[in-house]
């Protein structure tokens, strides 16, 4: 929502006679009216039989509160880890390893990289389809020492039949760079995944470097011991996930930054320089994290001395009618600009609107005032109010409650029936407006929402009566608008799904004021 010029907050006294009002609200209105995966057997890719889990041993090494024993934290169940042994690695410490993780724990065990990525999901969009791979939290890679680097077949080479499902991966004889072509690989398929690496005391370079690669952690294989080995795997993937966390809230802040610079270039700046005019406007998307809805509005001033405001709606909540928003607000512009008003200019529209939508369906509602230059003398004023079967606006005077502007001259809405139908016009309706008016024009979103738990709905007279509330609390401008908007949400029960836009448009002797 654009930021506003006087839209602060209302004091406690008034919040609270707010809710109060909406809890009289409610009750008035009430009176009125998958699968979960199951445990993981194995992995099969052509004849060789993937990673199966390791039984757990019955006993596990050490006994809590033993002087230098500490007993890591457990895991929770579906915690799943994939550990990837070097050919000729010793296996007691995996089998400790399995002891420590407990039995909410699963260990799989395989023998090198290209089992190792076997096991692992599909890249997406590779096409690849069958049994559902397991996804792991974590991977222990076995580095292996610096001149035997982990993933390389020992003895004969490999059947070809076992790397049918692999032939995107590198050649099997080709030996890695620096020791760490397994690892760039199991991060560019798993890259949500911890890793943690192992390597010798001669390897220790080897293992920063990973590290510095994207691993979580290193750890030497003779410094290491089952408790202290799971200890590592949990904190790595409560890193992982920190990190995860933290990516995802830069790119929010990101996208944040970049939708709010490109909503103020889709959004207009009402032109009304010298109509003496205060315009307050309210504009909020009803889709999630949408940066613009299918409404649209402006306002501009044309050399005659006569303000034109409209307000329209287009059907649907997808970012094409929002596309289609913003070329009707800009064509509804132009038009203005180039002396078309009335019937004619929205005939011109429609025709607008029939080539820019995706679909024959497809309509928008329009409400447009086009108001006289003022006499000067501080009198009545005059305006034209042309309805394309969008909601009348609510005529604010500065006595007495709101009052719904008529609705006997309104025409059908855009792009609903063809522009040579005799009974597709829009006449206009002029409306005198006295001293010290305010013209309250909406969407239909505004009065759509829901009241309280049951299936009725705020309508023209629920907002009538809510307006008259904040009115008579001493509300005016942007505070009167907000706090109306935040009681229609909070009558909801949350956020309003449909689109928002409320435009509060008033005669002002001051210098001309847009919140």
């Amino acid at each position: 929502m654009p930021a506003t010029g006087d839209g602060r907050a209302p004091d406690a006294t008034t919040s609270a006679g707010t809710a109060e009002r909406s809890r009289g609200r409610r009750a008035h209105s009430a009176q009125r009216a998958g699968q979960t995966a199951g445990p993981i057997t194995g992995v099969t890719t052509g004849p060789t039989t993937g990673p199966a889990p390791i039984p757990h041993p019955r006993s596990t090494p050490g006994t809590p509160g033993t002087p230098g024993t500490t007993e890591p934290a457990r895991p929770t169940a579906g915690f799943r880890v994939l550990v990837v042994e070097a050919d000729g690695s010793g296996h007691a410490l995996f089998d400790s390893l399995a002891a420590e993780l407990g039995r909410h724990v699963e260990l799989h065990r395989v023998g090198g990289i290209r089992e190792a990525l076997a096991a692992l999901p599909p890249p997406p969009g590779s096409g690849r389809r069958g049994q559902r791979a397991p996804d792991f939290q974590c991977v222990l890679l076995d580095l292996g020492t610096p001149d035997e680097p982990a993933g390389r077949p020992a003895g004969p080479a490999a059947d070809a039949s076992e790397l049918t499902d692999l032939a995107d991966l590198a050649d099997l004889a080709d030996e890695p760079s620096d020791g760490l072509d397994g690892l760039r690989e199991l991060l560019l398929r798993a890259p949500h995944t911890a890793v943690v690496v192992l390597t010798d005391a001669a390897g220790a370079e080897l293992g920063a470097a990973a590290v510095a690669a994207g691993a979580q952690d290193f750890l030497l294989r003779q410094d290491t011991g089952g408790p202290l080995l799971a200890r590592s795997l949990h904190y790595a993937v409560e890193r992982k996930r920190a990190d995860e966390s933290q990516r995802r809230l830069v790119e929010a802040e990101i996208r944040g930054q970049e939708n709010a610079r490109l909503q103020r270039h889709l959004l207009p700046t009402p032109l009304l320089d010298g109509a003496g005019l205060s315009f307050t406007r309210r504009y909020r998307p009803g889709r999630r994290r949408a940066l613009l809805g299918g409404d649209f509005y402006d306002a501009v001033r044309t050399k005659d001395g006569r303000v034109h405001v409209v307000i329209g709606d287009v059907c649907g909540h997808g970012p094409d009618e929002a596309a289609l928003g913003v070329a009707l607000r800009i064509a509804w512009r132009t038009l203005v600009f180039a002396g078309l008003t009335g019937q004619h200019l929205l005939t011109t529209l429609q025709h607008v609107l029939e080539h820019e939508r995706r679909s024959d369906e497809i309509f928008a509602t329009l409400c447009m005032v086009v108001l006289d230059a003022p006499a000067g003398d501080g009198g009545p004023e005059s305006a034209e109010l042309y309805l394309a079967g969008h909601p009348a606006p609510l005529l604010l005077g500065a006595d007495g409650p709101p009052v719904l502007l008529p609705l006997d001259q309104a025409g059908p809405a855009l792009g609903l029936l063809p522009c040579d139908a005799t009974h597709s016009v829009w006449p206009a309706l002029r409306i005198e407006l006295s001293p010290g008016w305010r013209l309250l024009m909406y969407t239909d979103g505004l009065v759509e929402g829901k009241v309280g738990a049951g299936s009725p709905r705020l309508g023209q007279e629920g907002l009538i009566e809510l307006i008259a509330d904040h009115q008579a609390a001493g509300l005016t401008r942007g505070r009167l608008v907000d706090s109306a908007i935040a009681e229609v949400e909070e009558l909801n029960g949350g956020a309003l799904t449909d689109d928002v836009a409320v435009l509060l448009l008033e005669r002002n002797p001051a210098p001309v004021i847009m919140g």
